[in-house]
């Protein structure tokens, strides 16, 4: 089994800046990408930041140029730096990693338990 946990959401003025981590465990044998989605209320879950082994990075264009992700793929990690965060930026954001167990080694979506990250004066 793999099991994805966030870390460092919270509560943040506009205009300021949060990190949030998630690290990857268990029985992993490769992972193809580690990304961020969110989840704001009454809305769908959106893509903000993808990761893909060997490619570039890819951003939601309402986070281009604020929002940086990056892998430390030593530790099984992602990060998500978010700055000049907006009260629009509001919501829960899930990691979610594209990995092959040491089983199956087939690659399977796994999400994590979500973090809530609110951006308010």
């Amino acid at each position: 089994q793999v099991q994805l946990v966030e870390s460092g959401g919270g509560l943040v003025q506009p205009g300021g800046s949060l990190r949030v981590s998630c690290k990857a465990s268990g029985s992993i044998f490769s992972i193809t990408a580690m990304g961020w989605y969110r989840q704001a209320p009454g809305k769908e879950r959106e893509l903000v930041a993808r990761a893909i082994t060997s490619s570039n990075p890819i951003y939601a264009d309402s986070v281009k140029g604020r929002f940086a992700i990056s892998r430390d793929y030593a530790q099984n990690m992602v990060y998500l730096q978010m700055n000049s965060l907006k009260p629009e930026d509001t919501a829960v954001y899930y990691c979610n990693a594209i990995v092959a167990d040491r089983g199956t080694r087939r690659n399977r979506d796994y999400w994590g338990q979500g973090t809530q990250v609110t951006v308010s004066s």
